[in-house]
């Protein structure tokens, strides 16, 4: 039985726990950031 030529050698040992926890850290600080902005402009146009 073979192995998947992917699994001998993958690109990144990193685990997919800390990937998606580092994903999900920056959609939010992206969020924030914008929804920061949008208040700011509301606030100031008031």
């Amino acid at each position: 039985m073979t192995m998947n030529e992917f699994e001998k050698n993958p690109q990144s040992r990193n685990n997919d726990v800390v990937d998606s926890i580092k994903g999900f850290g920056i959609s939010f600080v992206f969020f924030i950031l914008i929804f920061t902005i949008g208040v700011v402009i509301s606030v100031i146009g008031s």
